[in-house]
Parts: C-alpha cells; structure tokens; sequence
C-alpha cells in the first residue's frame, strides 16, 4: 500500500475501532437502559459477576481506568445497590467492592447482550474470538511501545 493510500480515513485501523466502539456501544444501549446502568458499570459488573469481590485498583487496571474515573462510578453504584463498598481490615487504603444481591440479579438479564452482539455482527464465534485476541495483542503491543 502507497503512502498516500496509507493516509486515507477508510484505511486507518483507529478509525475502524472507534467506529465499531460506537456502533456496538449504541446496540447496547437499550439492553443497558433496560437493566438502568450505563456501559462502564456494565464492564464493572462484567467483572464482579465473574468475581463476586474485587479491589478498586484491580477493576481499575483490568478495565484500564483510573481510579477518578473509577471512585465516583463505584459511588453511584453504590446508592443503586449494585455494589457495596468495604474499606479493607488489613489495609485501610484498600477499597473492596462488592457485588450485591440487586447487582447480582442483573446477572440473568444481560445475558442475551453478548448474544445479540454475536449475532448483530454476522460473525461466528469463532471469528468473534480470534478477533477479540487479535485485539489484545494490539492493546499490549501499543501500550508495551509508550512505556
């Protein structure tokens, strides 16, 4: 491919992701909307479901957030009653949440996302894996090369 093809939008990987972010973000929405959260807190969820109890430094580095992002999320969900917030006996410093009953009943609910996604994208699982992991290796590709 010639440098000035190299530059044209159709061909930029960043484009196609940020493209492809907002069209499955807003084919979650309604499911989301349904189930009264917002798509951080379903990441959030996604990794207390699995998890049941994590540390607000683990979601933050396994969701790639910093903790001002994360504190003020966590707090929200927190008066919804998804999560509950404990302070750790050994470590004062360390927040520990955990999912609730409420948060846990959202369990059942989501479960048809990831299968409309699966079948909105007119991928097969297969595909659908192989691409995700092709995915991973960019993210720690890129984020190996900045450091």
């Amino acid at each position: 491919m010639s440098s000035s093809e190299l530059l044209k939008l159709e061909n930029q990987l960043c484009f196609s992701l940020y493209a492809s972010s907002r069209a499955i973000t807003r084919m979650y929405r309604p499911f989301l909307e349904d189930l009264g959260i917002t798509y951080p807190q379903y990441l959030v969820l996604l990794v207390l479901w699995d998890q049941k109890e994590s540390t607000v430094k683990e979601l933050s580095e396994k969701l790639d957030l910093d903790s001002g992002t994360l504190t003020p999320m966590l707090k929200r969900m927190e008066v919804q009653q998804l999560v509950q917030r404990k302070r750790s006996l050994e470590d004062e410093r360390v927040v520990n949440i955990v999912i609730t009953e409420t948060g846990l009943a959202l369990y059942e609910k989501a479960l048809c996302i990831p299968q409309t996604l699966l079948e909105t994208s007119g991928l097969s699982p297969e595909e659908i894996y192989n691409f995700n992991l092709q995915l991973k290796r960019i993210i720690t590709n890129v984020n190996g090369s900045m450091k």
